[in-house]
């Protein structure tokens, strides 16, 4: 049975969704928000786009860039965090025999984008191996600045990892790169909404995240963050009028990420509603909700710890909204996105939507569970039956 604030959502009641990390999911009020930014700029396009939509964008910012600690000035809409790590790789002068520094728990798309930038420019990427189980946060301070040397030009870390669900001590980490004159490229995908997030504050020179995760805005809404003195020269992945055509009145830097072409901006412009919505779930506010999740996420994982007979990766202190529990090794699937067996056990027979997910080492096999108020105690229980069913032990409760 869900939460009593699942009502907000209109997910499938038939379904157990413990996956909110990999795509969000959007409440109504939010949705019937975009219907009707929808609405109105269908009525008149002309004037949406042409007259109105860059002061839209701008209210839009203001907010979010509140919210997150971060000036709207240096703040651009991204349909994604992948976009945004596109924009700031490829917009850096990348040469032969520059190194950029990467962990090997980085999110696929976002190493996909570090190895194409980093082949063209021949390159070289330097993996440093994040060891689990984790003893704390200064295991993984030491193994990034263990990886740095005199031509490294860029380090991409993340802040909440996607696959293992560690929140990295990020400003430590930041901070000791910056004192070797290595700037920062944050992959915060999942930090929004999901922490207290201070973007300035991680000393960052780019950051990027996602507002369709905790945020739970529609999907296609992320912003890029870019530090003031830096900002010069990062560019979207797409040059379109605003590479030339800049408002009286803008920057540079907005003229050309929010006007890349037609599109939708409607869950752009749906983010304050988002973060309205989403901060009056609770009595609390955003405190409330973050905490909230964070609690039943390690409840989660707790009851899958006790079915599995084995112990978390990482410490308490290292986690948010989503959690991880080992799983007995396995084979893995020849393609990287095919679903793991036990993934598609526990969806088709169970209705359970949560994610197994991969690491680097041959034997790294994880369930991730994510927590938000849709959620329940008692849907981890059922996902506990569940997987001891499937390796073969009982849940107790």
């Amino acid at each position: 049975m869900s939460s009593a604030q699942a009502s907000l959502w209109g997910l499938d009641a038939t379904v157990t969704h413990l996956n909110h990390g990999s795509f969000g999911a959007t409440p109504r009020a939010v949705l019937e928000r975009q219907a009707e930014w929808r609405s109105r700029m269908e009525a008149n396009p002309v004037r949406f786009f042409g007259r109105q939509l860059p002061e839209l964008l701008d209210a839009a910012r203001e907010q979010l860039a509140r919210f997150v600690g971060a000036d709207a000035a240096g703040l651009a809409f991204v349909p994604n965090a992948s976009t945004g790590i596109n924009a700031v790789l490829r917009s850096l002068s990348i040469r032969h025999g520059d190194e950029i520094v990467v962990t090997d728990h980085a999110y696929g798309a976002a190493r996909n984008a570090v190895d194409f930038v980093a082949t063209r420019a021949g390159a070289v990427v330097v993996v440093a191996p994040i060891r689990m189980p984790l003893a704390g946060p200064e295991a993984v301070t030491d193994a990034v600045l263990a990886a740095v040397t005199p031509r490294t030009r860029l380090a991409v870390i993340d802040h909440v990892t996607s696959s293992t669900a560690i929140v990295y001590p990020i400003r430590e980490i930041v901070a000791a790169l910056e004192a070797q004159g290595v700037p920062a490229l944050v992959d915060g995908a999942h930090a929004p909404g999901m922490l207290d997030l201070d973007v300035t504050a991680t000393g960052a020179a780019y950051y990027t995240g996602n507002c369709h995760k905790w945020l739970c805005a529609p999907k296609g809404a992320a912003f890029l963050w870019v530090r003031d003195d830096v900002r010069p020269g990062v560019v979207p992945v797409v040059a379109g009028w605003g590479r030339t055509q800049v408002p009286q009145g803008r920057s540079q830097y907005h003229a050309e990420f929010d006007w890349v072409g037609t599109d939708d901006p409607s869950a752009y412009l749906c983010v304050p509603q988002a973060l309205a919505t989403m901060g009056t779930v609770f009595a609390g506010g955003w405190q409330e909700l973050r905490t909230r999740n964070r609690t039943l996420a390690l409840a989660g994982r707790d009851l899958l710890l006790e079915v599995l007979e084995t112990t978390s990766p990482a410490p308490d202190e290292m986690l948010g909204s989503m959690a991880i529990v080992p799983l007995p090794a396995a084979p893995r699937p020849p393609n990287a996105l095919e679903l793991d067996p036990l993934q598609t056990y526990l969806a088709e027979e169970w209705s359970i939507e949560v994610p197994v997910t991969r690491g680097p080492g041959p034997d790294d096999r994880w369930l991730r569970v994510s927590a938000q108020a849709y959620n329940s105690r008692d849907e981890y229980e059922r996902l506990a039956t569940a997987v001891g069913e499937w390796t073969g032990r009982r849940f107790r409760g």
